[in-house]
């Protein structure tokens, strides 16, 4: 559905980011895209929805097709136009408006007000805390609430993907929990395809059905989320376990970045 093909994106003329990274999506599936702060994760959603440019930011080589269309050299609007929204890292509500006119303005796309209504209830069986804060200002919800309001108005453009940056950033566990469980069954009753970018390998894995590794710009793995979430490396790496899932220390994996078996 969704083929990221052997890109590489350069800021400034100068800047190598991406080092010719390749990621399938395939449809009705959730793809997890796991590493650290700085990995490139976040620009690889961008290079999809058309936000390198305002950057300076440019896709130099490779390509990017969605449904066998390539995407790359349309603006973000025409990406949305797509069937590819983004929710942002951070939320990015609009906090002065009341939570159902941000979800209205996710609909800027959606040509007849009927749909407009159906999306809206939609959004509010998926998210029943929303339906009770309809008329409050968004400034107003919890973090986890804004969280909601985000992936929410990215519903509302009925859009064929969505791409989920970092959703349980800043959150507490148990509403993380509530929001992944949410993401599932946005797949399931929905039939929306899910592109998640997180750091918690952990919880993604657990509710992806394929995932990939960056470091530095680069793909080091990928595979099926069991298969990773099993994978040695992973383990002791990305969710912090040693040999028999025994918890290791910062100290004890710290050395990580000297061995990648991975990439022998």
């Amino acid at each position: 559905m969704l083929a990221i093909n052997n890109i590489e994106v350069v800021y400034d003329n100068v800047i190598l980011v991406l080092k010719g990274i390749s990621i399938d999506v395939k449809q009705g599936s959730i793809t997890t895209i796991l590493g650290a702060n700085g990995a490139g994760k976040t620009t690889t959603l961008k290079s999809i929805s058309g936000l390198l440019k305002p950057e300076r930011g440019n896709v130099t080589r490779g390509s990017i097709e969605f449904e066998g269309e390539r995407i790359d050299r349309l603006a973000p609007h025409e990406t949305v136009q797509k069937g590819i929204v983004q929710v942002f890292e951070g939320r990015r509500i609009f906090t002065h408006l009341s939570v159902e006119d941000n979800l209205m303005a996710g609909a800027h796309i959606v040509p007849s007000t009927s749909l407009v209504r159906e999306k809206i209830d939609q959004v509010y069986t998926f998210f029943p805390r929303l339906k009770e804060r309809r008329s409050g200002e968004a400034g107003y919800l919890s973090g986890g609430e804004q969280q909601m309001l985000a992936i929410g108005r990215a519903l509302m453009s009925d859009p064929k993907v969505i791409m989920l940056d970092e959703p349980s950033l800043g959150l507490a566990p148990l509403i993380i929990e509530e929001i992944f469980g949410i993401i599932q069954r946005m797949r399931e009753e929905a039939g929306v395809t899910i592109l998640l970018v997180e750091q918690n390998a952990n919880l993604a894995l657990s509710i992806a059905d394929h995932g990939y590794v960056m470091e530095n710009g680069s793909i080091v793995m990928e595979g099926p989320a069991q298969q990773l979430a099993n994978n040695s490396d992973i383990r002791e790496f990305y969710l912090g376990l040693g040999e028999g899932g025994d918890k290791r220390s910062y100290r004890d994996v710290k050395h990580y970045r000297r061995r990648k078996r991975w990439l022998s």
